[in-house]
């Protein structure tokens, strides 16, 4: 993989000093439930289909009293895209090279009450730069209060930047994290955006902002719920719902794509995937 320029390296930073944040802010929180859980960090290597070096990443993931399963992974990487799969790719249609980084993360929890969630952004480069990216919370029995606060978080990061990015990324959250096959959305929504490519500096500090606000209201969401009791009941229709949640991610996730199609670690692509699920 060619050297990193200072926004790409810029960009790296960012995603892994977020991933750092993130990591410690959970493992506080099992600690706080009297577990000893820690995240297991597994580093991989990609190779490019030319053969060289098409740099890697680090898969983190944590299975504990309070987080059943969560995947935090930090990947950079870069080559080039094979075949039609460039087309497909904003400013790659002409000239197939990549270069990409960003942070993905998917939390399962062990008490059905408390909300699953998914947080991606992400940097890329090809005949153009733009950030993408988002969170959205996906709980298995909704509560109206987690939902306000989760959105209203997310829009307060919107808001400082450009009162237009929050009715237009919510809009496109909910476009996207939609299970046609069911008619139904895969969670209470959040905010979804990508190709953005105005200002560098404005659009990255959007960026960094709305992993500060995950950062922010999502423990706090989790804190609220853990302890609660929960019945068989509750239970059964958790796992319903992660069911259609791996429907989602397998059927119409684009990162799924993306990573499978650049070759990146299986394993890391498919952590979002719940431990448990049933389908009726």
């Amino acid at each position: 993989m060619q050297p990193l320029d200072p926004q790409q390296s810029a960009a790296r930073t960012w995603f892994e000093t977020l991933r750092d944040l993130i990591c410690a802010e959970f493992e506080a929180i099992e600690r706080e439930a009297g577990s000893d859980a820690a995240f297991d960090y597994s580093p991989w290597d990609r190779v490019d289909p030319s053969g060289e070096p098409g740099g890697g990443g680090v898969r983190g993931v944590m299975k504990g009293r309070v987080f059943e399963k969560v995947g935090v992974n930090v990947s950079t990487v870069g080559g080039t895209f094979e075949g039609d799969f460039a087309k497909s790719i904003h400013g790659a249609g002409e000239d197939p090279r990549f270069f990409a980084t960003g942070i993905s993360l998917v939390a399962h929890l062990a008490n059905p009450h408390a909300p699953a969630v998914h947080m991606n952004t992400r940097f890329l480069v090809t005949t153009k730069r733009w950030f993408g990216g988002g969170a959205d919370l996906n709980p298995p029995l909704p509560y109206d209060e987690d939902t306000a606060d989760f959105h209203a978080r997310m829009k307060a990061a919107c808001d400082a930047h450009d009162p237009a990015h929050y009715p237009r990324f919510k809009q496109w959250a909910d476009d996207y994290f939609y299970i046609p096959h069911r008619q139904v959305h895969r969670g209470v929504g959040g905010i979804f955006y990508d190709h953005l490519d105005g200002d560098w500096d404005a659009d990255f500090a959007f960026t960094q902002d709305v992993g500060r606000a995950f950062l922010d209201i999502y423990p706090a969401l989790v804190r609220r719920r853990m302890g609660m009791a929960f019945t068989d009941a509750d239970k059964a229709k958790q796992l319903e719902w992660r069911g259609r949640y791996a429907e989602f991610n397998l059927v119409y996730d684009r990162g799924t794509l993306f990573g499978l199609k650049t070759g990146g670690n299986i394993d890391a692509i498919l952590m979002s995937l719940p431990p448990v699920a049933t389908w009726g």
